[in-house]
């Protein structure tokens, strides 16, 4: 290709960039006339709602209706701030792409001889026109940039707007306890609608009304289970990690099913100011994976495209006691594999059995070391194909690490041993990619892996691998794992439906709903209510056993960590870092939302008296000072 067809074909380049550009430009343009001209919250609409309530407190179908019209408000708003933001990066994308393609046709000019005299004037005065029209559309490109990153946040008005309604409704209709409070207006201010802040603390839960509610047939948390902390020879006595005990060894604690049985958690805390934060340290690697501990050793990992790592944290004091780089691991990629931003190489949460620590990366690597920081075994699983990265956490249990390895090239379940890191079983699954991560149950006397994925929800036998039971229910890109209380076992995620599956050689679904669901956080059950956190802010509490909702709250970002129970209270950091505080109970009672001062995304760990957060940037732990 000659020169004169390089500039040609550069001209053409340049023309169809320029003109995406000004499209995105008008529609961003567009999209900042319409939100400023047309704000949601002087329609009056919520207002009106809100004043014939006032009129009609008992009327349960006004309530749900501001319900429904205030989570549609959310949700476009959501929406639209993801296509401000996206529309945004395109354009800049587009503005340096043409920057380049410009500076490659002024080259490819300067390297064709002079022209003539008649010619250089003809040139001349195009050069003139060209200029005004690139700064004219330059200042549309830059007018769309601004109007991108200033469009009004409408849904911080909408919910001043709704507060100042219900607070007035509220205060006029208190004797009759009227529960306005679901729609989630105050998040931003802890106990706001709250006026029994705490109630539910010494009677949590709904067993008594309900028969069945509440027991677990599982028959763990009982009594024989109290004989707190200890190991076996061969890794944790499940005996040492129920009511009674100090440790958090695994993502949501206990055999990963997010009920924490610690005591005296705190629920209120400011990561800004200082107030009950005992201690604060920057991490030195990011990481998406949460914190978990053994006595006193708590551990993290980060990872990027350089370095995956290790750190070992004095959980009384924040110290940090070793940090080991995972190096010359046989099989190891020499290049990481490409992950994305809210994926990394570092989102599955490690384990331990209190003689090890394991933890495993997006590059395929699991490692093991033991208490003090010394390499044990390591080796590579194959790299996942994965177009977001591999986040599945480990869980160990016996002798056994479990490891689930869903990814494009098909799905697989693995136990490795805890001594040297050699497979032990390994089954292949008939599924699609998945993001979950493994929980363990005891079913019928028998420990068993519950697993989802798409199309699945399955069980496996701990000893062997052998799957028991499956059902297809599932779809799409599924991130949230099994949950599992009162004898059943659940399962959701975000375009698909939530299920209750009673576990046994001939599974049967319960119930199913599909209001609510997922996208990343894991269901929680506990004394029969079962709560769900979506990616859209909206935090929804279910009976257990019959899929009736019991309430919903709506909060102004959405929850990517999975929600904890611990001490008669429910605890869901949402992805602004505010803690929303519920109590366990089927009403709904905000306790608190206390603010870390950053963003966050990992599941908290607990220990008596103290949670203990992975921000984005730090780890925080929190409790009374």
């Amino acid at each position: 290709m000659d020169t004169e067809q390089k500039i040609k074909l550069v001209n053409r380049l340049v023309a169809g960039t320029a003109i995406f550009a000004t499209m995105v430009a008008i529609i961003l343009l567009l999209n900042y006339y319409q939100t400023s001209k047309l704000d949601p919250v002087e329609s009056g609409v919520i207002g009106a709602l809100v004043e014939r309530l006032d009129q009609e407190p008992n009327n349960e179908a006004l309530k749900l209706e501001i319900r429904q019209l205030d989570l549609l408000a959310r949700k476009a708003y959501f929406t639209s701030a993801w296509q401000v933001r996206t529309g945004g990066f395109i354009l800049l994308f587009a503005g340096i792409l043409l920057g380049i393609l410009l500076k490659i046709l002024y080259d490819l000019k300067a390297s064709i001889k002079e022209p003539d005299p008649e010619e250089l004037d003809n040139q001349a005065a195009r050069k003139n026109s060209t200029r005004w029209i690139w700064a004219i559309g330059g200042l549309v490109f830059i007018a769309s940039l601004i109007s991108a990153y200033i469009t009004q946040d409408h849904l911080a008005n909408y919910d001043d707007f709704k507060l100042a309604q219900l607070q007035a409704v509220e205060s006029e209709t208190a004797s009759n306890e009227i529960e306005v409070v679901e729609l989630g207006v105050g998040n931003e201010e802890p106990g706001i609608g709250n006026e029994d802040a705490g109630v539910g603390n010494e009677e949590p839960g709904i067993g008594s009304e309900e028969p069945g509610v509440g027991n677990r047939e599982s028959g763990i948390g009982s009594e024989e289970r109290d004989q707190g902390p200890g190991t076996t020879d061969h890794g944790p006595d499940p005996r040492a990690l129920g009511p009674g005990s100090s440790q958090y060894p695994f993502f949501r604690g206990f055999m990963s099913n997010g009920v924490s049985f610690h005591k005296n958690i705190p629920v209120e805390w400011d990561g800004a100011s200082g107030s009950n934060i005992i201690w604060k340290v920057a991490i030195p690697r990011h990481g998406y994976n949460s914190p978990i501990y053994w006595d006193n050793k708590l551990f993290l990992a980060g990872g990027d495209a350089e370095a995956r790592e290790v750190f070992c944290y004095d959980r009384n004091t924040g110290e940090m006691l070793w940090q080991k780089l995972v190096t010359d691991v046989e099989g190891s990629p020499a290049k990481a594999p490409k992950v994305t931003s809210d994926t990394g190489l570092s989102a599955p949460t490690m384990a331990t059995d209190g003689k090890k620590v394991f933890a495993i990366f997006g590059t395929g690597d699991i490692i093991a070391f033991d208490m003090n920081g010394n390499r044990v075994w390591a080796r590579n699983l194959g790299v996942p194909d994965n177009h977001y990265g591999h986040s599945s956490s480990l869980i160990c249990w016996d002798d056994k690490v479990i490891v689930l390895y869903d990814t494009n090239n098909g799905g697989k379940i693995m136990a490795v041993n805890v001594n040297d890191g050699k497979t032990m079983w390994q089954h292949k699954r008939n599924n699609r990619i998945s993001w979950s991560s493994p929980v363990l149950a005891e079913i019928d006397d028998k420990m068993v892996i519950l697993t989802t994925t798409d199309p699945l929800i399955a069980a496996h036998d701990l000893k062997t691998g052998e799957e028991l039971w499956q059902v297809e229910c599932l779809m799409g890109e599924v991130g949230a794992s099994a949950a599992y209380g009162s004898g059943l076992v659940f399962g959701a995620n975000e375009y698909a439906r939530l299920v209750a599956i009673k576990p046994g050689a001939e599974p049967e679904i319960v119930w199913e709903n599909d209001e609510y669901l997922p996208e990343v956080a894991t269901p929680v059950e506990s004394d029969g209510l079962l709560f769900i956190g979506t990616s859209y802010g909206v935090f929804a509490c279910y009976n257990a056993l019959t899929g009736e909702k019991f309430w919903e709250y709506e909060a102004n970002q959405g929850f990517y960590a999975s929600p904890i129970i611990a001490d008669g209270k429910v605890y869901a950091i949402d992805m602004d870092g505010l803690m929303h505080i519920f109590a366990l109970d089927k009403e709904l009672k905000v306790i608190g939302v206390p603010k870390l001062g950053e963003k966050a995304v990992a599941t908290p760990a607990f220990a008596d008296g103290r949670i203990y957060i992975r921000g984005n940037n730090n780890l925080y732990c929190i409790g009374q000072k």
